[in-house]
C-alpha cells in the first residue's frame, strides 16, 4: 500500500537519540559497541531500528518455528532498509508452563513494555500466537506505544487417526472421555497420541490461540488475511516477511497502536470472536487489552454485541466439521469478515491501511465452512453473559458447544474446593453424582488457581460416561480450554478465594442455569447465605514472596481483564533518555 502520512526524517527516529547525537560521550560509546557487535554506521544509523519479539522456545510446540519466522522477518526489514534487532522474550507455552501460564501473560507484557522502551527502537515486529501471547505482546506494545506489527504463528496442520480428522484440544477430550467410558482400548489412545498433533503452530480448532490471532487481525495489527495461514505453510513465511517490510514503513511513518486500538476498532474484534464462535478466554484477554489502551471494555459490551451478530464460521469446536485450515482456503478471517461488514467500522485505520480497505476483494470459496447469513451455524454470538446471585459481577459460557437440553437447568449443587480434590474423588460413588448434578468448582479463580487455570470443563465421573452421558452442567471461577465444549459456565466474579457467592454454595443447593435469561442463580435464602458469609474464612495466602506475591497483590478479577492494577492505570511513563 502507498502511505499517505507524512514521512519522519532521519533525525526525528527515535533510534536517533542513542545513534545519531555527535558530540555526546553515550552516542560515542553506542557506537563503538556496535562496531562491537559487528555492524558499521551505515547499516543502521538513519534508518529505522525495528525490535524482532520472539517467543520461540524449545519446549513450545506452538512456537518452535519462529526461530525460521524471525529470520524471514529480518529478510523483510533489510528489503526495506530498516534494521533490524531480534530480542528473546518469555515463551507461554499453553501445554507445559504450570500452573498456568495466565500466571504469567501479565509479565511479558511488562517485559514486551519494557524492551520496546528502554532500547533504541524505532518500531516491533511481535512474534506470537499461542493463547496468553497474543495478548501479552499486543498489550505490551499498546502501553508503550511503538509502532507495532503483529505476526501470527499460525495454526498446525489437521491431524489425522484411522480416516478420522483431529482437531488438537477438541479430540483430545472427546477421545480421552471414550478411553475412560470403556470404548478406548489403551493401545488405541496411544495410536492416536501420535495423530493428533503432527507438525508446528498453535491449535488448529476455532480454540483461544485461533481467537485471539483472529482478534488481533480484526483489531487492525496484522496483514490482511495473516492469522489463519497454516504455520508450515509458505505463505506463512511470505507473510513474515511482509511483515518486516511493513514494519519499516510504520517507523517511518510513526503510526502507533494508539492510533488504531480505538474503541471501534475493539468493538470490532469483539464483534469478530463472537461471530467465529470463538474462545471464552478472549473475553478476558480483549479486556485488558481494551484497557491498556484507555478503552473500558465490559462483559455487557460483550452481551450486547452477541445479539446482533450470528455465528458463521463452522469451525470446531463451536462449529461441527470444520477446522483452521479449512477456514483459510475458505477465505479466511477477510473472508468472514466480508460476511458482517454492515456490523464493522469500516473507515478506522490499521496498520495496512483501513479496515475497508483491507476487505476490498476478500470473498468466501466455502459456504459451508464459513457460513452466509441466511445459514448460520448460530443465529447469536457464540458466547452468552450470565447475572446473577452467584455471579454479581458476571459469568461467561460458550453455550453454542453445549448440550441443548442443559441450556436451561436446575440441579443440585455437588462442590469441589479445590480441583486436587476434585481429581481425587470425582469418582467416589458416595458423591451420589448423577447427570442431573452441578458440579460446582472454587478456588480456582485468578488469585485462587493461582492464575485462574483452565479447569472449568470438569470431567464427568466414570459410571456416568459408561452411561452415554457426555455433557453436564459444569460451574467455576476458573477458566476452560478454547479447545473444550460443554455447558460450562467461567469466570464466575468474584471469584470464591476473596469470598465471591461461589464461596458460599454447599453440595445440595439448587442451581439453576438459563441462558437465555442470561441467569445463573443460587436457590438459598439470604438469610442463610448471610450466616455461611459470616462462618467463612480467608484460604491461605498462595505465594509469600517473589512474582507470584506481585500478582497476588496486584491481579484485578476475571470482569475486568485480570490484569495488574499498577499496569491498568492511567498516566505516564516518561520515555528514557538516551544521551
Amino acid at each position: 500500500m502507498t502511505d499517505s502520512r507524512e514521512r519522519l526524517s532521519a533525525e526525528q527516529l527515535r533510534s536517533h537519540q542513542w545513534y545519531g547525537t555527535e558530540g555526546q560521550l553515550r552516542t560515542w560509546s553506542h557506537n563503538a559497541r556496535m562496531r562491537q557487535l559487528g555492524y558499521e554506521a551505515e547499516e543502521y544509523r538513519g534508518r529505522p531500528v525495528v525490535a524482532v519479539l520472539n517467543t520461540w522456545s524449545d519446549i513450545n510446540p506452538c512456537h518452535v518455528h519462529l526461530r525460521e519466522r524471525a529470520e524471514a522477518v529480518k529478510r523483510g526489514v533489510w528489503q526495506a532498509g530498516g534494521f533490524p534487532l531480534e530480542f528473546p522474550v518469555a515463551t507461554l507455552s499453553e501445554t507445559y508452563q504450570k500452573p498456568t501460564p495466565m500466571l504469567y501473560r501479565n509479565l511479558l507484557a511488562m517485559e514486551t513494555e519494557e524492551l520496546l522502551r528502554s532500547y533504541p527502537i524505532d518500531s516491533a515486529v511481535l512474534l506470537g500466537g499461542c493463547d496468553k501471547s497474543t495478548p501479552a505482546l499486543l498489550m505490551g506494545a499498546t502501553s508503550a506505544d511503538v509502532p507495532s506489527i503483529f505476526v501470527p504463528a499460525g495454526p498446525m496442520l489437521p491431524g489425522h487417526w484411522r480416516g478420522e480428522t483431529l482437531g488438537s484440544g477438541t479430540d483430545m477430550w472427546k477421545y480421552w472421555d471414550e478411553h475412560r467410558a470403556g470404548n478406548l482400548t489403551d493401545c488405541e489412545l496411544r495410536e492416536l497420541q501420535g495423530g493428533l498433533a503432527r507438525s508446528p503452530g498453535h491449535c488448529m480448532t476455532m480454540g483461544t490461540a485461533s481467537t485471539m490471532t483472529a482478534a488481533a487481525e480484526a483489531l487492525g495489527m496484522t496483514l490482511p488475511g495473516a492469522s489463519s495461514i497454516p504455520a508450515v505453510d509458505s505463505g506463512h513465511e511470505r507473510m513474515a516477511a511482509a511483515s518486516g517490510r511493513r514494519a519499516v514503513e510504520l517507523a517511518w511513518t510513526a503510526l502507533k497502536p494508539s492510533e488504531i486500538l480505538s474503541r471501534e476498532a475493539f468493538e470490532d474484534a469483539v464483534t469478530t470472536v463472537l461471530g467465529l464462535g470463538g474462545s471464552t478466554n478472549a473475553v478476558i484477554h480483549i479486556i485488558a487489552m481494551a484497557g491498556r489502551a484507555g478503552i473500558k471494555l465490559t462483559l455487557d459490551d460483550f452481551d450486547r454485541i452477541a445479539r446482533t451478530v450470528p455465528v458463521l464460521a463452522n469451525v470446531r469446536p463451536g462449529g461441527q466439521t470444520y477446522l483452521m485450515e479449512d477456514f483459510y482456503f475458505a477465505g479466511g478471517l477477510p473472508g468472514f469478515l466480508s460476511r458482517i461488514t454492515d456490523l464493522l467500522h469500516l473507515d478506522r485505520p490499521t496498520v495496512n491501511g483501513t479496515l475497508g480497505g483491507q476487505l476490498e476483494g476478500a470473498v468466501v470459496h466455502d459456504d459451508d465452512v464459513i457460513r452466509g447469513r441466511e445459514n448460520p451455524v448460530a443465529s447469536e454470538g457464540g458466547v452468552a453473559v450470565l447475572r446473577g446471585n452467584l455471579c454479581p459481577d458476571g459469568a461467561v459460557i460458550k453455550h453454542i458447544s453445549a448440550e441443548p437440553h442443559l441450556l436451561k437447568h436446575t440441579g443440585p449443587a455437588v462442590v469441589f474446593d479445590d480441583y486436587k480434590t476434585m481429581q481425587r474423588t470425582i469418582n467416589d460413588p458416595s458423591l451420589g453424582i448423577t447427570a442431573d448434578s452441578v458440579l460446582v468448582l472454587r478456588n480456582s479463580g485468578p488469585k485462587g488457581g493461582p492464575g485462574m487455570p483452565e479447569y472449568g470443563m470438569l470431567p464427568i465421573p466414570d459410571h456416568l460416561l459408561k452411561q452415554g452421558v457426555r455433557d453436564m452442567v459444569r460451574i467455576s471461577d476458573a477458566r476452560m480450554s478454547g479447545t473444550s465444549y460443554g455447558a460450562c459456565a467461567l469466570h464466575v466474579a468474584p471469584e470464591s478465594y476473596v469470598g465471591g457467592p461461589l464461596a458460599l454454595v454447599r453440595s445440595g443447593d439448587l442451581i439453576t442455569l438459563d441462558v437465555e435469561a442470561r441467569s445463573l442463580h443460587l436457590h438459598v435464602e439470604e438469610d442463610e447465605l448471610a450466616r455461611r458469609r459470616a462462618d467463612w474464612a480467608p484460604p491461605p495466602v498462595r505465594y509469600e514472596r517473589g512474582y507470584g506475591a506481585l500478582y497476588n497483590e496486584q491481579i484485578t478479577q476475571a470482569d475486568t481483564g485480570c490484569d495488574f492494577e499498577f499496569l491498568a492505570r492511567k498516566g505516564t511513563v516518561q520515555d528514557p533518555y538516551a544521551s
